[in-house]
């Protein structure tokens, strides 16, 4: 990570990742389309319930588990194998904690919830009834995410992506089982799906907690009193980054909330389908921002600090094109997607419209929120948590007033584009500007007198 070609260990790296995040990806999808055969009522229901789990998915992954990868490759990238061990330890403290904390809060309040949400009468129930159970499960969600973010920062990305993919493939028999029943299983309707997941995360857990305690990992995990600092070193970062995907999901939340409240239950539904087609986006962005947090993590402990930004920029342009591809397939050809989950008129004429207007800018946002995973790494949230922040206020903000004005959906659609289009910008502008005073080949401290402080941008 620290000499090698850029290009080619990035690519490397990130294939398993980008596998491993579709796979899990297309597992939530395929798992939406066998409840949206239960009816439109559940399908909307789910649709207020995604965003709260992929928030959860995203903080516990993503955010938390950036700050771990990027701990671990920093103390590996600085020479410090001693204290690589306790980060494995408190990462799956800390993240255990936080879960259970999740847990109790959303069962508490999970109706009032959905309910500003959008979820309505049978739509509600819904919602209540698949929320409950998975909610009963983030503990484990978020132990396993611990355990793959401290693979991952060691620079191995192979076996959390074979546990997860493999676990996946798994799932989508499994959740068929529960929703329909088989021979003398019951059918469990919607909470069937939730209980898959349960089962997926508890597998994951028990696999990447077995291969990290056998001492085949890098960071191996033992037991051992627990200390501030190792957690602080996590949260340094992760704590956060945290607030990127609650800005992320609280946009799509916020703006399925407006379309609920503007066209009915049916636009509701039409548009989070539409909108979740964005999440295949993240695994994409995950996918090279797992391995542009340990690069650049590991080159920024060594003080290669040019090298870092040279590394992150390299992937933000994969993400680009890779991002803009999807976006501009899914413009062309909307109702390949949305008629996947439904055949209602109104569902399908909001989603087509949202993905036609929208589409086209995919490629500024997993940009962006690749960038955002390799800022994690080089210890640089600043700038990319404000773009998210400005990106929320103009779409869920300005669009929204836009659409109480004119009553046009396009317009609000339009709205999130150029918002979308501003996030990416600012993000890559943010990276362009780490470290301007090594462009010219200074010298560069060493990583024990590079202070990590996440708001200084230069």
């Amino acid at each position: 990570m620290l000499h090698a070609p850029i290009l080619p260990t990035l690519v490397r790296m990130s294939w398993p990742n980008i596998l491993m995040m579709l796979a899990q990806a297309s597992t939530g999808l395929v798992e939406v389309w066998l409840l949206a055969k239960l009816g439109t009522d559940v399908l909307a229901g789910v649709a207020v319930v995604v965003p709260v789990l992929m928030l959860m998915q995203n903080m516990s992954q993503g955010a938390m588990g950036g700050g771990i990868s990027a701990a671990v490759a920093r103390t590996l990238g600085a020479g410090n194998a001693a204290m690589v061990d306790s980060l494995a330890r408190h990462a799956v403290a800390l993240n255990a904690l936080i879960g259970l904390i999740f847990t109790v809060a959303l069962l508490s309040f999970s109706q009032p919830l959905f309910h500003f949400l959008g979820a309505r009468d049978a739509a509600l129930q819904a919602a209540l009834d698949y929320g409950h159970v998975l909610f009963f499960g983030l503990p484990l969600m978020w132990i396993m995410n611990a355990l793959a973010s401290v693979v991952r920062g060691t620079g191995n990305m192979l076996v959390p992506g074979a546990v997860i993919c493999g676990g996946a493939l798994v799932l989508i028999p499994v959740s068929a089982v529960l929703i329909f029943g088989i021979g003398p299983l019951p059918p469990l309707g919607v909470v069937g799906g939730a209980w898959g997941l349960v089962a997926y995360y508890a597998a994951g857990t028990l696999l990447l907690g077995w291969y990290c305690a056998s001492g085949r990992n890098a960071a191996r995990l033992a037991s051992g009193p627990l200390h501030w600092g190792p957690m602080r070193s996590i949260l340094t970062i992760g704590g956060l980054a945290c607030l990127n995907p609650v800005l992320t999901n609280s946009l799509i939340a916020l703006t399925a909330a407006i379309v609920g409240a503007h066209a009915g239950t049916a636009a509701l539904a039409g548009y989070a389908t539409a909108a979740r087609l964005e999440y295949l986006l993240i695994p994409i962005a995950f996918g090279l921002g797992a391995p542009l947090v340990a690069m650049v993590g590991a080159n920024i402990g060594a003080g290669q600090h040019e090298r870092a930004r040279r590394i992150a920029l390299t992937g933000g342009a994969i993400a680009f094109g890779l991002g803009s591809l999807l976006g501009i397939v899914a413009a062309c050809w909307p109702e390949a997607w949305l008629r996947l989950f439904g055949t209602d008129a109104h569902l399908l004429e909001t989603g087509a419209q949202y993905l036609r207007i929208v589409g086209p800018f995919y490629g500024f946002f997993a940009m962006g929120f690749s960038l955002y995973f390799a800022s994690q790494g080089a210890g640089q949230l600043k700038w990319p948590l404000l773009a998210g922040a400005v990106r929320l206020l103009i779409f869920a903000g300005l669009g929204w007033a836009l659409l109480a004005w004119t009553g046009s959906l396009a317009g609000f659609f339009a709205t999130g584009a150029i918002a979308m289009t501003l996030y990416g910008v600012c993000v890559v502008g943010s990276v362009w500007r780490w470290y301007p005073r090594f462009a010219g080949g200074g010298k560069q401290p060493a990583a024990a007198q590079t202070p990590l402080n996440p708001w200084r941008t230069s």
